[in-house]
């Protein structure tokens, strides 16, 4: 498929005379998809019952007239007034016992079935009325799920609903106080109603039920999307997507996109420098303008798992946004890098937000290809010069990459439950290991626990990996030619306690975990010959190997027969050693790029993309600043 480009529109929020003109600009600009309608539930049915579509109907026709593909977004993100009224329990509550009210978006609860209904009800609607329309090539479920810390609500429908949760998954109340640990501190229940929600207690509520309600949570997530996916898929043949988000963890996205044919994501790359990323000053100074060179990447490739293969950016930042702590502008020529980024990574479309800064609401700050006066915005001139590129680079065949990273959603439930330690993260050091091997010049392919494809990777990583087990364990090893998991993997068990086989728990590697300690920020643990473990130290016994060791002579690394188990937090020169040691086991030849600069390689194509605001040189070429390079590859077997 040739990559395309689109753009976020709001014809409800101009006047109808502007869409004609709009849809035209558009379409001139070299745009080929449209995406309307998340936002509009309160201009679609201003009281219930009583819809007003034919506007809708006439913003479809008139960009599809154009030649604008149109993705149609349920509206469900912003519920208007008139539902709260209806429903009015249907707002989330926060750890602190209170409503997340009305007045901007997301104030509902994904337990609520009353308010389930009513998104059942007007997706139906819309699927009827749109389904079979020929401009209407895609569909948007919802928006932005978990933005603004909602998908954990802890109001009386999400307590309803966690008890017959928990009571499917357990059976019996004694099955469940014996897979918590319910005998500590005599925390035993006599039925599933008299459990509460794990908030607002004297100390740390039990981990396991922690655990137990953040799973709950995703779930909520997962079956609010399928109630629309299975109202839309038998009126629609298009194609259902939904735009997740940067750094959002809180629901396992991989079970979401399950339902899904396409995953989408919402890429801002300066703010989520600003707001994000725990790195240095002198790191957000150097690319104040630009972003870090592997956030972006970073999320393409995990995007890219979750669709299976297909992904979009749904939402490309243009220039300054609103909502971080600072919104420095793009730096000239990044709006353009990150798009021929995205392709690079396998994007079917990068679609820029928006089309016209709004001039109103919370939003008036956050530019857009168009100010609000109509005038051009600088990213509209690098959309029209991508528009060029796609067209001479023409299609982008993805090639598997030759290492991968297990990326586990409920991990990060686990760690966050109990960290043990301030400033462990699971996102953290899943990141650190994606930055290591892109420092090393690898391409890389994100993996599900549920996902690993037999004999596939030269090497896949599995940081912080929680809970292991001998079944996951040997996915592992039968994926790859070389397993790295640890730090903290096979920590535990489901429902949060210490397997009883000790960890890791690892058939394949006579290594086990005998006590376990924390760093503060000003330590680290130097490691002999280089680098050092930061957060997280494993002590380690075993009869397998010390292929690195800390400089008190314990074990750093160890490793037999395929399987390695790295055992401490590494900072950036460590990880740099183990990603090297791995590449030679593993045949592979290390490339390292310099500061700033990343690479990409696909089926037919090398791309190097330079996040520096100067050149760089690099293996005999010259990447400018704020630019991409793109070199056609050499078909397998020719040179």
């Amino acid at each position: 498929m040739k990559p395309e480009l689109g753009v976020c529109y709001y014809p409800e929020h101009w006047p109808e005379a502007m869409w004609a003109e709009d849809a035209t600009r558009m379409a001139e600009t070299g745009l080929s998809w449209v995406r309307i309608g998340e936002f509009s539930w309160s201009r679609m049915e201003p009281r219930p019952g009583d819809l007003h579509l034919d506007w809708l109907d006439r913003a479809i026709d008139t960009l599809g007239t154009a030649g604008l593909k149109v993705v149609l977004g349920t509206p469900t993100a912003t519920p208007p007034r008139w539902v709260l009224d209806k429903h009015p329990d249907m707002l989330a509550v926060d750890e602190q016992g209170n409503a997340r009210k009305f007045g901007s978006r997301r104030h509902y609860c994904f337990s609520h079935q009353g308010y389930i209904d009513e998104c059942v009800r007007i997706a139906r609607i819309m699927g009827e009325r749109y389904g079979r329309n020929p401009h209407v090539a895609a569909w948007q479920i919802d928006n932005e799920y978990g933005c603004h810390d909602t998908t954990i609500s802890y109001s009386p429908s999400a307590l309803q609903a966690f008890r017959h949760w928990l009571s499917t998954q357990y059976g019996t109340i004694a099955a469940l106080n014996e897979a918590w640990g319910n005998v500590f501190w005599s925390m035993e229940y006599n039925s599933f109603d008299q459990i509460e929600l794990p908030h607002l207690t004297v100390t740390d509520p039990n981990p396991a039920h922690v655990l137990a309600f953040r799973r709950f949570s995703s779930d909520q997530v997962v079956a609010f999307n399928r109630a629309q996916v299975d109202v839309l898929r038998s009126l629609t043949d298009a194609p259902l997507l939904h735009n997740y988000m940067g750094r959002t963890l809180e629901f396992d996205h991989f079970e979401v996109g399950a339902d899904l044919d396409i995953a989408t994501w919402d890429s801002y790359p300066i703010g989520f420098l600003s707001d994000r990323l725990e790195v240095d000053e002198a790191h957000k100074t150097a690319f104040l303008q630009q972003g870090d060179p592997d956030m972006q990447a970073f999320h393409h490739d995990l995007y890219r798992a979750v669709g299976r293969g297909r992904w979009w950016v749904m939402e490309q930042q243009p220039g300054p946004v609103n909502w971080a702590p600072y919104n420095p502008a793009p730096l000239p020529g990044m709006v353009r890098l990150w798009s021929l980024e995205a392709v690079a990574h396998g994007a079917e479309v990068v679609s820029y937000f928006r089309w016209r800064q709004a001039p109103f609401a919370q939003e008036q700050m956050h530019a857009g290809l168009l100010t609000p006066d109509n005038r051009p915005a600088p990213a509209l001139i690098e959309a029209r010069q991508t528009v060029d590129d796609l067209t001479n680079l023409g299609t982008v065949q993805q090639a598997r990459a030759k290492v991968a990273i297990v990326f586990d959603y409920a991990s990060d439930w686990a760690w966050t439950t109990q960290p043990q330690g301030a400033g462990f993260d699971y996102f953290e050091l899943v990141f650190l290991t994606y930055q290591a091997l892109r420092r090393a010049g690898f391409s890389v392919d994100f993996l599900s626990t549920t996902d690993i494809p037999k004999s596939s990777y030269a090497v896949i990583f599995a940081p912080g990996l929680a809970t292991v087990g001998h079944e996951l364990e040997q996915k592992l090893t039968a994926g790859c030619d070389l397993a790295i998991l640890g730090p903290r993997a096979g920590a535990i068990t489901h429902d949060f306690q210490i397997p009883e086989q000790g960890r890791p728990g690892l058939s394949g590697l006579d290594c086990h975990v005998d006590l376990v300690e924390t760093l503060p920020p000003n330590v680290a643990r130097p490691v002999d010959g280089g680098g050092a473990a930061e957060h997280w130290i494993d002590r380690l016994s075993g009869d397998a190997p010390n292929l690195l060791s800390y400089a008190d002579s314990t074990a750093a690394l160890k490793g037999a027969d395929g399987i390695w188990y790295l055992a401490g937090s590494p900072n950036k020169a460590l990880w740099d050693r183990v990603v090297a040691l791995a590449a030679e086991e593993a045949g592979l030849t290390v490339n390292a790029m310099p500061v700033g600069l990343r690479r990409r390689e696909t089926a037919d194509h090398e791309f190097l993309i330079n996040y520096n605001a100067h050149p760089v040189d690099w293996n005999g070429h010259a990447i400018q600043g704020c630019d991409v390079t793109i070199l056609k590859r050499n078909p397998p077997g020719k040179t």
